[in-house]
């Protein structure tokens, strides 16, 4: 048998994290990642002129003892606690996120509380059984004069389709245990309690751990442990190409490197890949069934652009972020960068803020000019009320294509196809993280499908299904318990 080798095809969260695990074990492990400056996927920190921004928030908080270890073993003296703070903007008010169940009933007034509580008692007595989308799936747990007031708006910015076309595996995803209910008992109950007698929802968590410069400080620590403990990594190497020779069982990967255009490629025994699942079916030879080429082509992207403002600072909100559900605007969620952490921005007196728009690769967002991107977002921040124009100084713009796996009706068909035949051909390929798995997840979720997917890789066989990870990164698969504390898959169950 090989001796094992290792490609890892992107350098996120899920890659660095086997990549680092296996070098810690003796692998030879090289990472391969497109970006020519940085790590980190959609969690890296862009940094301009001094001024660090992320794309998209993230907050470092999870369920799993092993990863929150992992966390703090990259960067034992550099994390703060940091407390969660966001709203939403609606109707020229704010209202905080997770909902404060009286708190929004108030600022709604009287006779629109009282319709949003009938719509809950009625969502109650006479819920959509089985829901399968979005709305009915939210308006279960809310009624449905509350999923349009403070859910349908922002969702719909997002996607840029119908909630009735997403389906409620996004939601089961995102805000699984929240209800009005739950709101409520949150809001009622003081946190000290929550926290010592029920185990806590994610969306309902008030503090969270952060690197002090950003997300991309943690995973550039990762990728630098990684290389001292003998791994390699590529920069600005697009692979184009994973043939499979059958004789000797390893794979050739091609890559071009985006600085010189020099073609190059790499043996491995074993294929971890990060990268998008549509563009990871296309670069496999010989090639995969053709039901699971044209599943491929058929699953969607949403994309992401940030206009990172810098501002003089008047303090006019204090939120982590805010989700903007105004439809007269086209921003999605405004960051505030400084209050994720004072490190990211470098002189007190200004402030950085992050503006998101949703879009589609190719449509007239994403191919909008720096320039006109900018003045919209200026224009936009004070139709808020949350800066003035003038107070804009600089700034910059980030475009990030495939930034969410879309949940249509049929994703999970055509995901669970490919899947198959992968099994099938190339059981020594691994899908991992949120693109590659294409499944909408946090850092904590596509780092556990990595630590697993390591297991797995060491010990020549698919202990570990990885698909059995939740959203709370934690697994629950039945069997006897193994040495990492996970469950490991009965023989019973395909892997």
């Amino acid at each position: 048998m090989n001796a094992k080798k290792v490609v890892v095809i992107g350098a996120g969260p899920a890659g660095l994290t086997a990549a680092y695990l296996l070098s810690e074990r003796g692998i030879p492990v090289t990472v391969l990642e497109a970006n020519p400056e940085y790590v980190g996927g959609i969690s890296r920190t862009v940094k301009y002129k001094g001024f660090h921004f992320d794309i998209g928030g993230h907050r470092f908080f999870s369920k799993s003892e092993r990863v929150e270890k992992f966390w703090t073993a990259m960067l034992p003296n550099d994390m703060l606690e940091r407390p969660r703070s966001s709203r939403i903007f609606y109707r020229g008010k704010f209202f905080s996120y997770p909902l404060k169940a009286f708190e929004a009933l108030f600022r709604l007034g009287i006779w629109e509380s009282v319709l949003c509580i009938f719509s809950y008692i009625v969502a109650r007595v006479l819920p959509v059984k089985n829901p399968k989308n979005f709305q009915d799936w939210v308006s279960n747990q809310f009624g449905k004069r509350l999923f349009r007031i403070f859910f349908e708006t922002y969702t719909e910015k997002v996607w840029g389709m119908k909630c009735t076309e997403i389906s409620a595996d996004w939601a089961t995803q995102r805000i699984k245990g929240l209800s009005l209910a739950s709101a409520i008992k949150n809001a009622m109950t003081p946190q000290f309690i929550t926290r010592l007698h029920t185990p806590m929802i994610k969306t309902l968590i008030h503090s969270f751990r952060y690197p002090r410069k950003g997300p991309g400080m943690m995973w550039e620590t990762c990728a630098e442990k990684m290389k001292k403990r003998g791994g390699n990594l590529v920069m600005g190497a697009q692979v184009s190409q994973c043939v499979y020779n059958t004789e000797n069982k390893e794979w050739n990967i091609e890559f071009r490197k985006s600085l010189s255009g020099k073609i190059d490629s790499i043996n491995a025994t074993d294929i971890i890949s990060s990268a998008p699942l549509r563009e990871l079916v296309h670069m496999i030879t010989p090639s995969l069934t053709a039901e699971s080429v044209h599943s491929a082509d058929l699953l969607k992207y949403r994309d992401f652009i940030t206009v990172m403002l810098i501002m003089k600072d008047r303090q006019l909100f204090s939120d982590n972020w805010i989700y903007i559900h105004d439809p007269s605007v086209k921003v999605g969620r405004i960051q505030n960068f400084k209050s994720w952490s004072p490190e990211m921005v470098p002189d007190p007196s200004y402030n950085c803020y992050g503006l998101e728009y949703f879009c589609f690769e190719n449509d007239s967002l994403w191919l909008a000019s720096d320039q006109s991107l900018m003045e919209l977002a200026k224009t936009e921040l004070e139709k808020i009320g949350l800066g003035a124009a003038v107070d804009v100084l600089d700034g910059c713009v980030v475009r990030q294509a495939k930034a969410y796996p879309v949940y249509d009706d049929d994703y999970a068909k055509y995901v669970d196809i490919i899947r198959r035949d992968l099994d099938i051909q190339y059981p020594s390929m691994h899908l991992v993280g949120r693109n590659g798995m294409h499944k909408y997840n946090n850092q904590d979720h596509a780092m556990m499908t990595a630590m697993l997917t390591v297991e797995n890789i060491l010990q020549n066989k698919k202990v570990y299904n990885i698909w059995e990870v939740n959203q709370d990164a934690e697994y629950h698969e039945g069997g006897e318990r193994s040495d990492l504390g996970i469950r490991k898959v009965p023989s019973r169950v395909k892997a």
